[in-house]
């Protein structure tokens, strides 16, 4: 039986969403001249900053356990073990700004430059291991059926 497996698809979409979300709101809390949208906007981000840093482990743990019994040729496993590593950064660098964000600032104080482009380059990350996972899904058929093989040509 293979429940757990099928988790990660349903999961992933949360940190995307979270996370996106987060860094355009600490974007514009950053640029906007209007104090009281700007605070609002702050603890959005933040909230769903901390949210998606959580939601990143989820991820993480159902696509690990969806490749445990995973058959799958060599070809097949490198561009598996290519989305593994991306989502291992993309998860330091989530976990780094979150705890930045959430235990080092006031929820609705305007975030720094240097957090913003930290917090894109996080964002940057989690689009690039969407893409390598959503490559291995629609292109290679990983996951789609328990063995995948790379297609030739």
């Amino acid at each position: 039986m293979h429940i757990l497996p099928s988790w990660h698809p349903l999961v992933v979409h949360f940190p995307l969403a979270l996370i996106i979300t987060a860094a355009f709101a600490l974007s514009l809390a950053r640029v906007l001249r209007a104090q009281r949208l700007a605070a609002s906007l702050a603890v959005l981000g933040t909230w769903n900053l901390c949210l998606g840093a959580v939601a990143v482990y989820f991820a993480l743990g159902t696509g690990l356990a969806a490749v445990i019994d995973l058959h799958v040729d060599v070809a097949a496993r490198q561009a598996i073990a290519s989305h593994v590593k991306s989502a291992v950064v993309m998860t330091m660098l989530v976990t780094l700004v979150a705890v930045w964000r959430g235990a080092g600032t006031d929820a609705n104080s305007r975030p720094s430059w240097l957090f913003v482009l930290v917090l894109w380059a996080a964002t940057i990350a989690l689009a690039v291991t969407g893409y390598r996972g959503g490559q291995n899904v629609f292109r290679y058929g990983i996951g789609v059926a328990m063995t995948a093989e790379m297609p030739t040509g």
